[in-house]
């Protein structure tokens, strides 16, 4: 994460009753422009397509990440270019990032009517949603019975995503989003003051290095598990997914609909498994009885 995601203010930190000034870390939040440039040679367009939230770091990525899980754009090569806007906006480049398409690329605008300002709520969840999905997902249906993962490995993804937080150990302010091997290597973690980009910034890293489909991966969430999180996962091909908080109705909905292992609460030695409990390896009853 780049130093411009952390800024140092004075606080007064009271403690037993005592106050001192001290200086303090926080997570910069700024807003941040997606603009799309698409059409043939001599005919190019440029489309605002979003403004979201964020820590300032792996703009690019964002911005590809939430281009690819909104079905906007299907893979790497769709995209010609995608950096921060220099001249048409020299008074706030660093907040507007444009990606140009390839001249033969036509993007699938038809989430656009949603007129996206990306918040912690979905902008359109329910069966509606879910069935929009598959009509998008380049992944939806591929093989999802080939990748599980022990209970030891699944219980220690927290410390050693704790480990690999510079900016939350800084803060304490910052959500992560993390790609583990089923036996537990870290491949890949992003952070942002907003879930939803924490993800797409990942999805966006793993999409610049070819890596998708990620049905061979383990998704770890550091906060609750939302609807419009497991959509993301669903579309990168993603099927286990483990959130140190709680997942909510229409997570668990689209978790079942897409056959996701969603695991929740994951703290110390515990956590419920919602969905599609196949993929973790839990010794039986019987066996447990029989020691």
């Amino acid at each position: 994460m780049a130093n411009n995601a952390v800024q140092q203010i004075q606080v007064t930190r009271v403690i037993d009753g005592a106050s001192e000034e001290i200086s303090d870390a926080i997570a910069i939040e700024e807003p941040l422009e997606i603009r799309l440039e698409h059409g043939p040679a001599g005919e190019r367009k440029v489309q605002n397509i979003s403004v979201t939230m964020r820590t300032p770091g792996n703009d690019a990525e964002l911005a590809t990440g939430f281009l690819f899980t909104e079905g906007i754009i299907k893979n790497i090569q769709d995209i010609q270019t995608a950096a921060h806007c220099f001249i048409a906006c020299a008074e706030n480049r660093e907040n507007v990032i444009q990606v140009s398409l390839a001249e033969n690329v036509t993007p699938h605008l038809q989430n656009t009517e949603r007129n996206f300002y990306t918040t912690s709520s979905c902008g359109v969840c329910g069966k509606g949603s879910i069935n929009a999905i598959r009509t998008v997902g380049n992944y939806i249906d591929i093989q999802k019975d080939i990748n599980s993962i022990s209970i030891e490995t699944l219980t220690g993804f927290p410390d050693k995503l704790r480990l690999h937080q510079k900016v939350f150990a800084d803060t304490g302010g910052l959500h992560a989003s993390a790609l583990f091997t089923p036996e537990g290597e870290l491949l890949l973690l992003r952070e942002d003051v907003g879930r939803h980009n924490a993800l797409d910034k990942l999805i966006g890293a793993a999409i610049k290095q070819q890596s998708l489909p990620l049905d061979k991966t383990v998704l770890l969430l550091s906060g609750r598990a939302s609807f419009e999180l497991i959509q993301k996962a669903a579309m990168a091909g993603i099927n286990i997914i483990a959130a140190v908080g709680a997942p909510s109705s229409l997570a668990v909905q689209l978790a079942q609909e897409f056959n996701i292992t969603l695991a929740g609460f994951l703290r110390g030695q515990r956590f419920n498994i919602y969905t599609a409990p196949q993929r973790i390896l839990i010794p039986s009853y019987e066996n447990s009885y029989q020691k």
